[in-house]
């Protein structure tokens, strides 16, 4: 029996898990290496090789965490008659969070009344 029929229930695990790589029989060992999205999927794949007493001896693993490219921020473009707690209103949902406006657009903005037309603001993720 090869490594790889030895250990295919981890190489299952990976494939079901959509992990980005490769499980290689060579010189009497098994090189597992992969990305796979976070943390608890990486702890899966090893503990599904784990299950078999001889991993350390027949493993050589590398399963890297690589998390999704996160989205570009919101932006807003400042009109006529804005006010940042109408921005926060209508984008976050809370007048009051204005001041995260602010905060997230220090590098534009020296003063929380003091927003011009044709600004673009960063918009923060959440209220």
């Amino acid at each position: 029996m090869g490594l790889r029929e030895k250990y295919d229930h981890a190489i299952q695990t990976a494939k079901g898990l959509r992990m980005e790589g490769s499980a290689v029989e060579r010189d009497g060992k098994l090189f597992f290496n992969g990305v796979v999205k976070s943390d608890d999927e990486r702890n899966q794949i090893w503990n599904a090789l784990k299950t078999n007493p001889d991993w350390q001896k027949d493993i050589i693993a590398d399963i890297k965490v690589v998390a999704p490219a996160a989205p570009p921020p919101r932006t807003y473009t400042v009109k006529a008659g804005d006010t940042l707690g109408a921005i926060a209103k209508a984008e976050l949902g809370n007048a009051n969070a204005y001041m995260k406006i602010f905060e997230a657009n220090r590098d534009v903005l020296s003063d929380p009344n003091k927003i011009s037309p044709g600004q673009v603001l960063k918009i923060p993720a959440s209220a």
